[in-house]
């Protein structure tokens, strides 16, 4: 490896890389301890070099692009001599000294945070901002299994120095074939998008079923909308840094991507609803679920993943990661874009057992038992797509999978009951449940209106929460969580607690968010199960049911709003006021219009 080192220290202008050499950069960038034995190399190494290298004969040195090296001098890590008519760029030692701190230092969350979103402005005008963050995710996820790769490979050769061991499948979480390196990506070609798209078929084949149809919706070959010069951009921006775990472990990487995602939900308008829930809502259930060692949980609409992860990490904060590391966590997602940023998203946290699967849960739901019946869980969560109109009817009312037993059909043109039905008969016998629904559930009659009778005479609602408007990306109406439980304690049989937490909250000026304090009197009020004056009631099924089964928050809990009394003598007083104003506005109008000739 050293001998490596220094040939390639020794290289001149011209001379070209050597294939045999494809493993220098994993030495130069993969582990801490291999880049400070190359910072001491380098110390020696240095006399043997020109005194002044071009940015062609650095790039090739470090097998990074030229752009890289210009990006780092715009941020003003590197500092090279001009010289020349045209300035040329000459580096010196101590700038190759910068290069490898460069290489070898860790990126913070902030820092990671700021590079990810860079990478949107390469597209940002050529793509639609719903569409490019699959792309940005599928180069990231790609950036970080060969680097991770590379990592292994060279761990293993330092210890073992056998190729054929450092290559085994046993030695590398996912594999990466010769051809399908991120090194590959990075040699300038005339159909780059192509190569990508082999790549990334290459992957999926080669780590089945890992990563089945994670990279189906990705088409880099169109050339209208990723010319090679985009791409590339893109290549080379991604290129700045190493992705493997020495440089950036998987609690950063993974949180990074979170806040990539929520910037792509914001970004994204409208359709940033239709993958992503807010995470102060999503820590509203899971806290009030409190998930527990070896609990199966289960999303029907996952979107990103967010609940998976959420329960997660509360029980890895209040158990440890060892004990988070024991739940069972299930996901299904319709939209094949989502499905993948879910997927990246369960890797990225190094959630690998997280079982996400792709299809319509309403039509064809993916975890079923041997004999055919839906699988029950402890828990199950979600924010289904709010009154979709458009949905599978009539597999649902076939009644395959008993969804509809003891409870009536929903109505053909709304499917939120039928995210209700299906989520219910996921419970197992101890089952909880926290579902995100439009107010509208609370009190819609009809067919909904029986079914919304029928699951509270079998008392398996547990709590009402109304939420405040514009919490929700691309829609300003207010929400409400439905807390279900099959094993109520028994001091809340026949009861619903009813929480009026709509006044308190953050306000932005485009998104609303429920801040600490929201989040806890919400949990604290649960937990309790009271009442709290003008925030929260235990009303019995016997109010309700007088009420019509209608639980609208607002028939059981006095906000303090007074509806302002309208004199009906003075308003129409007023209105006849402004309605002579009007007349002798037009009479003065068409008097200016005569003068004019009109």
């Amino acid at each position: 490896m050293d001998n490596k080192i220094t040939l390639i220290l020794q290289r001149k202008v011209g001379y070209r890389p050597m294939k045999t050499y494809e493993h220098l950069t994993l030495y130069l960038t993969s582990d801490r301890i291999l880049i400070n034995n190359m910072r001491k190399d380098i110390q020696a190494k240095l006399k043997e070099m020109p005194d002044l290298l071009s940015i062609g004969q650095v790039a090739e040195i470090f097998n990074i692009h030229p752009d890289t090296l210009r990006n780092w001098e715009k941020e003003g890590i590197l500092v090279p001599m001009r010289s020349g008519k045209r300035g040329d760029r000459k580096y010196r030692p101590e700038d190759i000294r910068a290069i490898v701190d460069k290489m070898g230092s860790k990126l913070t969350l902030p820092q990671l945070e700021q590079f990810l979103w860079k990478s949107a402005d390469i597209l940002r005008g050529k793509i639609d901002s719903s569409d490019y963050k699959k792309y940005i995710f599928g180069l990231l996820f790609f950036k970080r299994i060969s680097d991770v790769w590379d990592e292994e490979y060279v761990k293993v050769m330092e210890e073992f120095k056998d190729e054929t061991i450092a290559r085994a499948d046993y030695n590398h979480r996912f594999q990466v074939p010769k051809e399908c390196r991120w090194s590959v990506v990075e040699e300038k070609a005339e159909n780059i998008g192509k190569k990508l798209n082999e790549i990334f078929e290459k992957l999926a084949n080669a780590n089945s079923p890992k990563l089945d149809r994670i990279f189906d919706d990705l088409d880099f070959a169109n050339k209208d909308r990723f010319p090679n010069e985009t791409t590339q951009r893109l290549i080379n921006h991604f290129s700045q840094y190493n992705f493997g775990d020495t440089y950036i472990n998987s609690d950063v990487l993974g949180d990074a991507y979170e806040y990539l995602i929520k910037q792509f939900a914001a970004d994204a308008g409208k359709k940033g609803g239709e993958f992503y829930t807010p995470r102060e809502v999503e820590r509203v259930i899971i806290q009030i679920l409190k998930p527990h060692k070896k609990d199966h949980i289960y999303d029907p609409t996952v979107g990103s993943g967010g609940f998976l992860l959420e329960a997660f990490h509360h029980l890895k904060e209040k158990e440890g990661e060892q004990v988070a590391r024991t739940l069972y966590l299930y996901g299904q997602e319709i939209n094949i874009g989502t499905y993948a940023i879910a997927k990246i998203n369960m890797f990225l946290h190094a959630l690998d057992s997280a079982d996400i699967q792709r299809g319509d849960t309403l039509a064809n739901p993916q975890f079923l038992n041997p004999n055919g019946s839906l699988k029950t869980f402890d828990i199950c969560v979600a924010n289904p797509p709010y009154s979709i109109n458009d949905w599978e009817y009539e597999m649902f009312k076939s009644n395959k999978y008993g969804r509809i037993d003891g409870y009536e059909l929903p109505p053909n043109k709304n499917a939120d009951y039928a995210f209700v039905l299906h989520i219910i008969k996921s419970m197992n016998s101890n089952g909880r449940a926290g579902i995100v629904l439009p107010h509208g559930v609370l009190f819609r009659g009809g067919s909904e209106g029986r079914i919304r009778e029928q699951i509270l005479k079998n008392d398996l609602i547990e709590a009402v929460i109304a939420l405040p408007s514009k919490l929700f990306y691309g829609t300003g109406i207010p929400a409400a969580i439905l807390i279900f439980n099959k094993n109520k304690p028994e001091n809340r049989k026949g009861k619903v607690l009813v929480v009026d937490a709509e006044k308190e909250f953050s306000e932005g000026k485009n998104q609303n968010s429920l801040r600490y304090q929201d989040i806890q009197k919400i949990v604290k009020t649960y937990d309790n199960y009271k009442d709290v004056e003008g925030y929260a009631r235990v009303v019995d099924l016997k109010e309700i049911e007088e009420n019509e089964f209608n639980l609208n928050v607002r028939r059981y809990i006095e906000n303090g709003d007074k509806e302002e009394e309208v004199n009906v003598t003075a308003v129409r007083k007023e209105l006849i006021v402004l309605e002579k104003e009007r007349m002798e506005i037009d009479k003065k109008v068409e008097k200016y219009l005569d003068e004019l000739s009109y």
